[in-house]
Order: structure tokens, then sequence, then C-alpha cells
């Protein structure tokens, strides 16, 4: 039996109720797999059980979006539901169009509604939430997706930063946090800010430029100042927490000038908010 790929919803406290078919006769839903549940956010269709169901932290999702039904791969938290149903009046149809009206009715916008492998299909966006709904003859499967930045749990270290440089003149850092809109950094950044500082002293000759990158979010201007911020945020913890001298560095910002990937994806962008060291 054919399982379909799964996304993760942001658990939300609102609930709204699909359509409710009539059973056949002498028909009744199963129980559902033991340790599945329903989403907060949309009921199940009256006659239906959970099949299966599977979560993960952090995968990579497909999502048909625009009214050619273009394929988008966002990644984030992920949630798949799959229904089995023995409804007489069941209607792969109905199913989108309740879920689409009451997900508009929960403020998403309708990123697709159409056919989606073969069948009716939707994908819905609030935000970083996304929403997929697809259908099957007796079936259908509730995918959801919240997007969020990854946490970088392996740093590069001050070797291989220090080989990218001598080869390349710049190396990306990734693991240096700021809170969206914000120039502070945050304390998580610490691992990656001591590999940096390692890089720096055990290499006394070199400077270096500190680059701030954003992606294309909000205004050129906004970003080119955020940037910059970031950036001297990034030069004074290497100052004050590491004892690096402040003449070997020069924070500069660029906005998102510079990408590295598509800001036409959320792991697009995610790559292209950066600090990067670059050889004065």
């Amino acid at each position: 039996m054919e399982i379909r790929r799964c996304l993760t919803l942001g658990w939300l406290p609102l609930t709204v109720s699909l359509l409710a078919p009539t059973l056949l006769p002498g028909q009744a839903a199963k129980p559902d797999k033991t340790g599945c549940k329903d989403s907060p956010l949309l009921s199940r269709v009256s006659g239906c059980y959970i099949y299966t169901c599977d979560r993960s932290d952090w995968d990579a999702v497909k999502l048909p979006v625009g009214s050619e039904g273009k394929v988008q791969t966002v990644e984030g938290e992920k949630v798949h539901i799959y229904y089995e149903c023995v409804a007489e009046s069941y209607s792969r149809l109905k199913v989108v169009r309740n879920a689409e009206a009451a997900l508009r009715q929960a403020g998403y916008g309708i990123e697709f509604s159409g056919t989606y492998d073969g069948d009716p299909g939707l994908t819905a966006r609030k935000g970083p939430q996304w929403v997929l709904v697809t259908t099957g003859s007796d079936r259908y499967w509730v995918t959801t997706v919240k997007t969020k930045e990854m946490a970088q749990e392996m740093q590069a270290t001050a070797e291989v930063m220090a080989k990218d440089i001598s080869a390349t003149g710049h190396f990306a850092v990734y693991g240096i946090y700021f809170d969206t809109d914000r120039a502070e950094v945050k304390p998580e950044s610490e691992p990656a800010l001591a590999e940096m500082a390692k890089l720096l002293k055990s290499n006394t000759a070199l400077s270096v430029f500190i680059v701030g990158h954003t992606d294309n979010t909000g205004t050129l201007e906004h970003n080119m100042k955020l940037s910059q911020d970031r950036a001297a945020s990034v030069a004074t913890a290497l100052v004050s927490r590491h004892g690096i001298a402040a003449a070997r560095l020069k924070a500069m910002g660029v906005a998102s000038l510079a990408p590295v990937a598509s800001n036409d994806t959320e792991n697009g962008k995610a790559k292209n908010r950066r600090v990067e060291l670059v050889k004065r």
C-alpha cells in the first residue's frame, strides 16, 4: 500500500472540522494506529481512521505551488498523517475544498489548489507553516511542515578555516545565530566563535574582514545596516570574549548582494544568512 511523503505543522490550538460523510452499511472506521493522533489544525473526515503517521525534527519535503503546481522544496520539522476511509460519500474533491475553506478561515494563504499526482490536492501557507492535503480513491493525507533555522550542531574547525582561507581567501561560518531582525550574537554561537578565535590566535599575521550577509527579505537599505551591525557584533564578541586585537578585525555588511544559493526557497535563504571571514 502506497504511503506518501510527509511534513510537519507547528502544532496550533485551532481545530477546524472537515466534511462528515456517511459510512457504508455495516462498515465502521478501524482504530487509529497506536501512537497516532489528528493534527490540531484539521479534524478528520468522519468514517476515516489513521492508518499510519510519522514525524521528524528535520526533513526536506517537496510541495506543489503556483497555478502550474511547480514543486518547491521546504525544510523543517515535519509530521505526516495518512487516513484510510470507509465512508460511502467520501469524495476526494470534497476533502480538498473543505480543507481549503478551513485553512482560509484560519488565515492561511492558498499556494496551490488543483490536481497533484493525478488527484485533487492543496498546499497552504501561513508564515513559516506549510500544509499539504493530498487525496486518493479511499484515503487522504495531511502533511505539514514548519520551516525553521536548523541548529548547527557541527562546527568547522580552525584548521579547516585556515585551509580554505589560504586557498580561496574567505570562509563562510555557519553557527553564528541572531534573532530575526536583531544584531545581538546569541549565546549558542559560542562554539563557532571559539573556532574563529582559535584560527586568529594560531595565525597571528592574519587580519580579516568580518562580513555579514542576509537573505533578500525586507529592503536592501534595511539589510545593509542589519548585516553591518551583525558583523560588528561578531567582531565585538571576538575582542571582548576571546581577546582578539580589534585592529585585526574590520566589520562589513553586504546584505543580500552576494548570495550562495537562490532566495526563492527557505533552504536557500538559510544558506545566504551567514558570516564570512575574508582575508585582508
